[in-house]
């Protein structure tokens, strides 16, 4: 067994050779799922940052010190 050709675990490894798509309709389809999740990721954080309401998390504010003054 060689050493690089495994992990710890006895798992083989997967040289970066096995896994590049071969026909061009592999890259054109990876390279769309890419694109759609990174620019739904985008869309997330934007959107986050667009509707975020800085006072939405007083109540737990509350709640933590209400805990925090009981236990110490």
């Amino acid at each position: 067994m060689e050493r690089t050709g495994f992990e710890p675990f006895g798992e083989q490894l997967v040289s970066a050779t096995d896994t590049q798509p071969k026909s061009r309709a592999s890259k054109l389809l990876l390279r769309a799922g890419t694109t759609l999740f990174w620019s739904l990721v985008a869309g997330i954080v934007l959107a986050r940052a667009a509707f975020f309401e800085p006072g939405i998390y007083d109540g737990f504010s509350r709640v933590a010190s209400l805990a925090k003054n009981l236990i110490f």
